[in-house]
């Protein structure tokens, strides 16, 4: 399994009154960590909207475990939780500065053209991108 890493300087916009990382911008952040992974791999995302097919987010789920707060770095780890050929779940864990897990989330996606919004088959149309993923993607042992 490739876990890739990318690390974010939390900026004060990206906080509360509190100094406290506000819920919805770890959101960005996975996007963030998503698009280092599929770069990790080799590809990027903007070459598949290029061709006119999107990858919307189908479900999300995120459990907060920490806060991450303003003048922090914090670390986004990103995988390929399950990966099936037309669907991909990403898993992520942001952790603080000092270590600790702060968030542990999990997007799943479907590839659709953008004109029709027809989902289409990573296997068939990307080949490459689809053994990528295959060879990535978490095991069931793990």
């Amino acid at each position: 399994m490739h876990v890739a890493e990318t690390k974010v300087e939390v900026r004060y916009a990206e906080t509360d009154q509190m100094g406290v990382v506000y819920h919805a911008n770890y959101l960005v952040w996975m996007e963030v960590g998503r698009t280092k992974l599929i770069e990790d791999l080799g590809f990027r995302y903007a070459d598949m909207e290029k061709d006119g097919i999107i990858s919307p987010v189908i479900d999300i789920a995120i459990s907060y475990k920490k806060p991450v707060c303003y003048g922090e770095t914090a670390t986004v780890k990103t995988w390929v939780e399950q990966y099936d050929g037309l669907r991909v779940e990403y898993g992520y864990e942001i952790y603080t500065e000092a270590g600790e897990l702060a968030i542990v989330a999990t997007s799943k996606h479907v590839c659709v053209t953008k004109d029709r919004f027809r989902p289409i088959s990573i296997r068939r149309v990307y080949p490459n991108w689809h053994q990528a993923y295959e060879n990535a993607k978490k095991q069931q042992s793990e």
